[in-house]
């Protein structure tokens, strides 16, 4: 599902976001695939990550060094339920289904925050969780 949500004045279409929608699409089937290289490569050399629980994530060395050796999560799917585009921000939201490092099953709900560069490389991105934190 896409929605494209134009700011005042953007003269933002669904066409003008497809390209970004598409790689953010993209993103989630190669970590998913666990093709850290061909992940990697979609983000701007010097794209940041802010992740809960780890520093910023800065560059394409250190995106390489969290997928390869400090995700925790061994394996699982991503299932995207909505996609919503604006100018050069996407927002993701949809649950995560997977096995961690330690055998540990988890399924939770997320969002991203993405901002794409104007070449369409990802510039940034900000994930949410959907766990009891207070």
């Amino acid at each position: 599902m896409i929605h494209t949500v134009p700011r005042p004045g953007d003269g933002d279409s669904p066409a003008t976001a497809e390209p970004g929608v598409s790689r953010v699409r993209r993103y989630y089937q190669l970590v998913d695939a666990g093709e850290v290289s061909a992940l990697v490569a979609l983000f701007a050399p010097d794209a940041r990550y802010h992740r809960p629980g780890y520093r910023p994530i800065v560059g394409h060395a250190e995106l390489e060094r969290f997928y390869l050796d400090r995700r925790v999560i061994r394996s699982g799917v991503h299932t995207l339920t909505t996609v919503v585009a604006s100018g050069d921000e996407i927002a993701v939201h949809g649950v995560f289904r997977g096995v961690l490092h330690d055998g540990d099953e988890v399924e939770l709900r997320f969002a991203d925050f993405f901002r794409m560069t104007p070449h369409g490389s990802i510039a940034a991105r900000d994930t949410f969780f959907h766990v009891p934190a207070v």
